[in-house]
């Protein structure tokens, strides 16, 4: 979907102008420039990449390429190491006519020259948004700077369909065929269409995929991708689609270059998240080959309340970085995501704590004088019949309510009462079956006003925003009956923007 203005936030998708986003946008921003303002904005994460002052969302063109993470929306970011990012601009792509608009779309280095502008050139492929009509089309776009600025081509679209949703190319190299190949979404049929190029200029459809899994009311940013199965050692493709402008899904198969075949056609939808807020991720494609992980990030956010962010910097977070590795879950291959090592850097003294928690409230003022900004691995026996867990970000009476149930095995994320500011449709709970014998291991991630929660060792993940106000930063454990064992490890982090 669009990354600086999106487009379909309703049913039947109502255009919203790049310039009048932005525009907005900026006027909402602080802008005063003073450093004691800047990064330090009410509701701004501290080690979350966010942009000093514009709205941000899908992450486009992820790459790994000369030494450099690249990342854009479609302003640019750069990366060492997946953590501080050094913000290169605010519009990537110059050249453009007046009437069209960047939305979501890929980056890739065509290392053999074969759209004929250079040995190793930057293409960006993305979707063109014609303003007048509401046209979507496929585009291209090419850097001659590292991926810093990039010219639009002046004989684009190079894929057209004439449709007002047909959005948010992936483009990959096919090694085996030596070809360029795109998955790009039909939003509203429900599909993603595959198209392979020798140039990345001309286009040939090869086959449709979809509708399949969650299809209620729309598809859109199509990432496909190889992971390891970690039992065997073999490479299994991932098809990842956003799904009704809400969350993601994912299918695991086999793709020969021009159609994706499913392992699993007829069963239940896998989400990739099963938090409140994550959506529209794509996976850093590796050009300089150095290693085998799969790293992706994501956008936290919904398009319920994105545009009513009380955020004064701009709107939009992107999420910390997680690698990925499919596990065997009986005749299911499932995704698990963990959150990269290079986090373990921003790291402070580390709090650690047992205890058998009593009936009631205990507070935890170690982990409260952290103020929002931590990571915590925390371990659940629940011996009885119990039901345990955390308070986060309380203050004022609100609070992120972190409960598990040992009789049922599941884990309730409520969130009905935390925000600071009022959204619509904000006041939600999320839940999935976690943990084994009443027995769970959960990986928190707290920043500010984003919560990332990682239970089994990253067999599922729960996302979501809070909003909790500045100085709404207590954390307490809690038991219904008494007798639940806890432990805690527990960090402050530092943030990336000091």
């Amino acid at each position: 979907m669009n990354c600086i203005s999106k487009l379909c936030i309703a049913l039947a998708a109502a255009a919203c102008c790049q310039n009048t986003v932005y525009g907005d946008i900026r006027k909402n921003a602080t802008g005063d420039g003073r450093d004691t303002v800047l990064y330090h904005e009410p509701y701004r994460p501290a080690y979350h990449y966010t942009p000093k002052h514009r709205w941000i969302g899908d992450p486009c063109g992820l790459v790994r390429h000369d030494g450099r993470y690249l990342a854009y929306c479609w302003g640019a970011a750069e990366s060492d190491d997946l953590i501080h990012w050094r913000e290169l601009n605010n519009d990537a792509i110059t050249g453009m006519p007046d009437n069209i608009a960047a939305f979501t779309g890929s980056v890739v280095v065509d290392k053999n020259n074969t759209a004929q502008w250079g040995d190793s050139t930057l293409v960006a492929v993305f979707t063109s948004f014609d303003k007048d009509s509401k046209k979507q089309s496929q585009s291209v776009a090419f850097s001659h700077d590292g991926g810093a600025t990039y010219r639009y081509y002046d004989l684009n679209p190079v894929l057209d369909i004439w449709s007002t949703e047909f959005r948010d190319p992936t483009v990959i190299r096919y090694e085996p065929s030596g070809k360029w190949v795109m998955a790009v979404a039909k939003a509203l049929e429900k599909k993603v269409a595959f198209y392979e190029s020798d140039d990345l200029k001309s286009w040939t459809w090869t086959s449709d995929f979809g509708p399949m899994g969650d299809n209620e009311r729309s598809w859109e940013c199509p990432d496909l991708f190889q992971l390891t199965v970690e039992e065997t050692g073999e490479k299994k493709w991932v098809l990842v689609v956003s799904v009704n402008w809400a969350r993601e899904q994912y299918f695991v198969g086999d793709f020969d270059g021009k159609k994706f075949i499913p392992d699993n056609p007829y069963g239940e939808p896998m989400y990739v998240d099963d938090g409140l807020d994550y959506y529209a991720s794509r996976v850093f494609q590796d050009y300089d080959g150095i290693g085998n992980d799969v790293v992706t990030i994501g956008w936290v956010n919904t398009w319920d309340y994105a545009q009513q962010a009380p955020s004064e910097w701009g709107k939009g977070v992107w999420s910390i970085p997680r690698s990925l590795t499919l596990y065997r879950d009986g005749d299911l291959l499932r995704m698990r995501q963990q959150p990269v090592g290079a986090l373990r850097q921003l790291r402070g003294k580390e709090y650690e704590t047992e205890r058998t928690l009593k009936a009631g409230v205990t507070a935890l003022p170690a982990l409260s004088a952290m103020g929002n900004q931590y990571e915590m691995d925390v371990r659940l026996d629940c011996s009885r019949d119990d039901t345990a867990g955390l308070n986060l970000c309380c203050g004022d009476g609100r609070t992120v309510r972190v409960a598990y149930d040992a009789a049922s095995g599941y884990l309730k994320i409520d969130r009905t009462n935390v925000a600071g500011a009022t959204l619509p449709k904000f006041d939600r709970m999320a839940y999935a079956k976690v943990g084994h014998d009443g027995k769970v291991d959960l990986r928190i991630f707290v920043d500010k006003s984003t919560i990332e929660i990682f239970a089994d060792g990253g067999k599922k993940v729960f996302t979501l925003l809070t909003y909790a106000v500045p100085g709404q930063d207590g954390v307490e454990a809690w038991s219904m009956r008494g007798g639940t064992k806890m432990s805690i490890k527990a960090w402050p982090l530092a943030g990336i923007h000091d």
